[in-house]
């Protein structure tokens, strides 16, 4: 029988909705015929409309009027979520943002099934928030409150790395102990579970969860320390002014990081660039960053990014067409430059890995797989150094993109019918 609820697995980068019916894929097509749909939103002030996913991107890189969201997610939890965006004088909270989101995520779902889902599990990171345990529910609870604004009446929660052991769990066919390594746009979790057919079978699996981590942090972190690394120097970062002071590093960041992006973009910003364009010992390189500003090309700037750190799971080198750019630049990027970038943020989520066996009391050996999950998964340094942990333990990989939603749905169908 078809499943009465269904999963979602509200990404920082790609969404997901998974459904259980007999014979059918788990993953609902959401857009274009695809199963994910982009966690971006763009409000068109020129039509006064709002575009979702690929449109959203589209409508934003086509150059319309208007403001442009990604990383929605990551303002859960966070004093952020309760601000407000300008787009021509007109005031968006977040959180409408957010809900229009998970409202429309929730519309393309039930147009794809032929029927409405009142019944929904969601997925989310072992941590919101590191270190705070109430920041952390607050996240918890707003989404809750954003999704049942959205029209789910019952929702339940599940960590996205148990909804990714579950998905793998209906793949395999004797007992395993697995490390699930779920390495999103957001954050890094981690379950350790045993998993099988029989376990399978089971309601109630918290005796099988041997234990979870978590950081907070995540693909648009790596895009973000690339981004600062290798563009942002190009538009000044790290130059002089006269005074000798180094640039406030602080407008870049902004640029540098998803969902800040648009604070980059407030008359205070553009007033403080204008005079430090005025102090700056590079004016050319100031001059670059103004028009970023002015053309509010700063999504645009990190999408270029982003590709270059896709590209560098494969290759070792790649080059960044930055052709919006006064004059157009190409920025090579050499997987060393982008590894010695991100070691930081490598070496926490090692550590949690780390901390998670502790607490398990597991010996490495004792593991017999490592799963990897989520969209960042493929980063090179990060897959090698989580793998260095476990030597033992075979590699698979999953649905990066899809092996959370398809968990979800069946957890769904437990929980709900």
């Amino acid at each position: 029988m078809m499943a009465r609820a269904c999963g979602v697995d509200f990404g920082t980068s790609n969404s997901t909705v998974g459904w259980c019916r007999p014979g059918h894929p788990s993953l609902l097509p959401l857009e274009e015929g695809k199963t994910t749909l982009p966690s971006a939103v763009f409000f068109n002030a020129e039509e006064d409309r709002w575009s979702f996913g690929r449109g959203a991107l589209a409508d934003y890189l086509a150059g319309h009027e208007g403001r442009l969201m990604r990383s929605l997610k990551s303002l859960l939890g966070t004093s952020l979520l309760d601000g407000q965006t300008e787009v021509q004088g007109r005031a968006i909270p977040f959180r409408q943002l957010l809900a229009q989101f998970i409202g429309e995520l929730k519309r393309r779902a039930e147009q794809a099934a032929g029927r409405s889902f009142e019944h929904a599990v969601f997925g989310r990171p072992v941590h919101f928030i590191d270190d705070d345990l109430k920041a952390d529910q607050q996240a918890e609870a707003s989404l809750l409150q954003i999704a049942q604004a959205a029209g789910f009446r019952e929702v339940a929660f599940q960590y996205e790395p148990i909804a990714a052991a579950f998905d793998y769990e209906s793949e395999i066919e004797r007992e395993q102990l697995v490390l699930i390594a779920d390495i999103g746009g957001g954050t890094s979790d981690f379950s350790l579970v045993r998993l099988s057919p029989q376990r399978a079978q089971k309601a109630d699996r918290r005796d099988d969860i041997l234990a979870t981590a978590g950081v907070h942090i995540g693909g648009t972190d790596f895009d973000k320390y690339l981004s600062l690394s290798s563009v942002m120097p190009r538009l000044g970062m790290g130059s002089r002014l006269a005074s000798d002071a180094e640039m406030p590093s602080s407008h870049y960041f902004n640029l540098a990081t998803w969902h800040t992006i648009n604070l980059a973009y407030t008359r205070k910003a553009w007033e403080e660039l204008q005079d430090l364009r005025r102090d700056a010992r590079e004016r050319d390189k100031l001059d670059r960053l103004l028009q970023l500003v002015q053309q509010r090309d700063g999504h645009w700037l990190a999408l270029k990014v982003e590709e270059g750190k896709i590209a560098l799971s494969e290759a070792t080198v790649t080059a960044l067409q930055l052709e919006r750019l006064p004059p157009p630049q190409t920025v090579l990027v050499e997987r060393e430059h982008f590894d010695a970038a991100i070691t930081h943020l490598v070496m926490a989520i090692e550590a949690a890995v780390g901390e998670l066996l502790r607490n398990a009391a597991v010996p490495a050996e004792a593991v017999d797989t490592v799963f990897f999950t989520g969209g960042s998964s493929g980063v090179h340094m990060l897959r090698k150094r989580i793998a260095s942990l476990l030597p033992d333990a075979q590699r698979v990989e999953g649905d990066l993109f899809g092996s959370i939603g398809a968990g979800l749905a069946l957890d769904a169908q437990r929980r709900f019918g």
